[in-house]
């Protein structure tokens, strides 16, 4: 039997290449996996990795091997109790083994293979085909990534980007118009040296070829020996690729994360908030390397807060959206202009409103912030019926359905799943 041993270095993950085929082998294990993990665990260890258990039942490959052939005869104990055909009961109450735990109720189980994914391939699996909606390429800002492209040839550089076959061309050309005239002096000089060899020589010393011979051998030596002086490969003939950074197009994107924290918004209603928010912001994070996040707080006022105050501090009081979505508004007037930023954003809240600003949040998103923004995504957390705003926003959602979106939450096993609905990548 063969065996091939791929001793190729790839750093420190020696098994890089194995480990990306068998996570797109597996990727549904994964996803499963990871998606369960999202609805336990807390908003403090969301973006860690986490251990997948795959049944060994389906990562078992096909396998070549020798097969036992030939007559065979074998000799079996036989028993009192049973014949051929008989069926075995099984027991009761489980067996009576050492193992620890229950036994399993099936009739038959299956051991697991259990590996650890790191905290980056937990979060592509976790935001696996997702992207912002409508995202545009807007005017370059703040630029930080660069590619190097090809710039043809330079005749200083290092080592490592010498072109050797560039470089060789240049030598042959070089060695070409350097003795391309000595090699056809040379040619026509061996052809008079020839032509007067075949000559029949006159017995007159004054008359004799023998003069001419000899400086013609001198003169074709003198050409030669200049010709084998000319150096097969020079220093001006090398040639080094030449790379130029070049600013890597990218496009720069503004989330706006709104969430109301007045006395209506129970402890758990702000815990699913504080969920979607952080999953989203993972997500911005992990996507787009230039991306600014805003985050407004509001309940009877909005205030402009850090990523720390957002999801921790807490406050209380009545509820009055509009706030939040003029403040909103303002700050994209005052630093975020629509000609060079994608602006989106998200809303959370349990939907409990001042029903005289219901009206006033449908008209500020209608004339003022949608007209502005790709996306804007509601979602309202609450397992009650609806309320005014809910329906208010309705007729937004009737009237601008591909740039607003809106769900709602009951328990926390739902924001993974609306999540991914709200921000799947849709067909082009």
């Amino acid at each position: 039997m063969t065996h091939i041993v791929d001793r190729r270095l790839n750093g420190k993950n020696k098994s890089a290449v194995n480990r990306e085929r068998f996570l797109r082998r597996y990727r549904q294990h994964i996803k499963k996996a990871v998606a369960e993990a999202v609805q336990r665990r807390s908003i403090t260890d969301i973006e860690r990795g986490e251990s997948v258990s795959i049944p060994s039942r389906d990562i078992q490959e096909p396998i070549f091997h020798h097969g036992q052939g030939g007559k065979r005869e074998m000799v079996h104990p036989g028993n009192k109790e049973f014949i051929a055909g008989d069926t075995l009961p099984k027991p009761q109450g489980g067996g009576s083994g050492q193992g620890q735990g229950q036994a399993s109720p099936d009739g038959e189980g299956m051991d697991e293979f259990a590996f650890q994914i790191t905290q980056e391939e937990f979060l592509e699996f976790l935001f696996d085909d997702l992207e912002l909606p409508n995202l545009a390429r807007k005017k370059l800002k703040d630029t930080e990534a660069f590619k190097y492209v090809r710039a043809g040839f330079s005749t200083q550089g290092v080592p490592a980007k010498l072109d050797v076959v560039r470089s060789l061309r240049g030598a042959h050309a070089r060695r070409l118009g350097l003795g391309g005239a000595r090699r056809k002096k040379i040619r026509e000089l061996e052809a008079q040296l020839a032509a007067l060899r075949a000559a029949p020589d006159d017995l007159d010393p004054a008359f004799s070829h023998k003069d001419q011979i000899d400086v013609l051998e001198q003169e074709i030596a003198r050409l030669k020996a200049n010709v084998r002086r000319i150096p097969f490969i020079d220093e001006i003939d090398l040639r080094y690729r030449q790379h130029l950074k070049q600013p890597q197009p990218a496009t720069s994107a503004v989330m706006f994360c709104l969430m109301d924290v007045s006395g209506s918004m129970t402890q758990m209603h702000k815990d699913i908030a504080k969920r979607f928010f952080i999953l989203l912001y993972l997500f911005l994070k992990k996507n787009y390397k230039r991306i600014d996040v805003v985050f407004i707080r509001h309940h009877t006022s909005a205030k402009e807060v850090d990523e720390e105050e957002f999801f921790y501090s807490r406050e209380t009081g009545g509820t009055i959206v509009s706030s939040a979505l003029k403040l909103m508004h303002k700050i994209i007037e005052s630093r975020y202009s629509p000609s060079e930023w994608n602006i989106y954003a998200a809303q959370a809240s349990d939907g409990d409103n001042w029903n005289d600003d219901s009206p006033v949040c449908g008209q500020l998103l209608a004339e003022n912030v949608l007209p502005l923004v790709q996306y804007f995504a509601y979602v309202e957390i609450t397992p009650q019926d609806h309320q005014m705003l809910w329906y208010e926003y309705e007729k937004i959602h009737e009237r601008f359905p591909q740039s607003f979106a809106m769900q709602q939450i009951a328990d926390p096993g739902e924001i993974y799943p609306v999540f991914r609905h709200l921000f799947e990548r849709k067909a082009a």
